[in-house]
């Protein structure tokens, strides 16, 4: 049984349509990435799975009990604000303190539950909000452009440490990223959306796909051979070449 399958999917604002029957599925324990131009309907998608935005036709099917954590492409808290990372896990509802050290843990940063919201770096800020979403216990980890603002070697990091959580926890990822080296090395399935579904399959078919090449070119077409999961290869690729291209969402 899919964790999600959405069925021929439009979502409409007033009179212009950001997605046009858009159909996929996350099965249990992948990592499934969504890249695509500028408008091309990415968050809307996401903000569509998890009940934000009621589609204009089709639907969004959960798996019986699927619970669903969402890291959001950023939040904005006031600076002034005196509140700890631990106290901010607790809202809205009050959670155990234990469950905060444990999320914080998964989210790589253990030492972070007594320091001050306001003080922390963009990448730890990312790792709570992560910690936040894991805090439930989700099936699914819904993840809006999460490393947006980070630098590379920060972006790097954010997504190991999300396969690590997929490791320890079997949670399957559901994510948008402008980041293709990133999406390349990541992903067990990419789909390339531009208002409806261009082309999907593994990182490999996509990025031959012409419909991807049309969209992004063929810069990241050379540099796949370099990017597999390390669990299928067993060995570092951190000294080979990398390719950096990106687009923006």
């Amino acid at each position: 049984m899919s964790l999600v399958q959405v069925e021929d999917l439009s979502v409409r604002y007033g009179a212009r349509t950001v997605l046009s029957r858009v159909s996929l599925r996350v099965e249990p324990g992948e990592i499934v990435t969504i890249v695509g131009p500028n408008g091309s309907g990415k968050t809307s998608l996401l903000r569509a799975i998890i009940g934000a935005v009621k589609p204009f036709q089709g639907r969004v099917v959960r798996g019986s009990g699927v619970k669903i954590g969402y890291v959001p492409q950023k939040l904005h808290v006031d600076e002034t604000l005196p509140i700890t990372v631990s106290r901010f896990l607790k809202l809205p509802r009050g959670v155990a303190v234990a469950d905060i050290d444990h999320a914080l843990a998964q989210a790589g940063v253990p030492d972070l539950a007594k320091a001050q919201l306001s003080k922390l770096s963009g990448g730890q800020f990312q790792r709570v909000l992560l910690a936040r979403a894991l805090i439930g216990k989700p099936d699914l980890l819904l993840l809006d452009e999460a490393t947006q603002g980070l630098d590379q070697r920060g972006s790097a990091s954010f997504y190991q440490q999300i396969e690590t959580v997929r490791q320890n926890t079997g949670c399957a990822v559901l994510m948008i990223s402008h980041e293709l080296h990133v999406v390349m090395s990541a992903s067990d399935r990419v789909i390339c959306l531009n208002g409806h579904v261009c082309c999907e399959g593994t990182p490999a078919v996509v990025a031959s796909a012409p419909e991807y090449r049309a969209l992004f070119g063929s810069g990241t077409g050379g540099a796949l051979a370099l990017y597999r999961h390390e669990h299928d290869h067993g060995h570092d690729h951190g000294d080979h070449n990398h390719d950096h291209s990106e687009a923006a969402e």
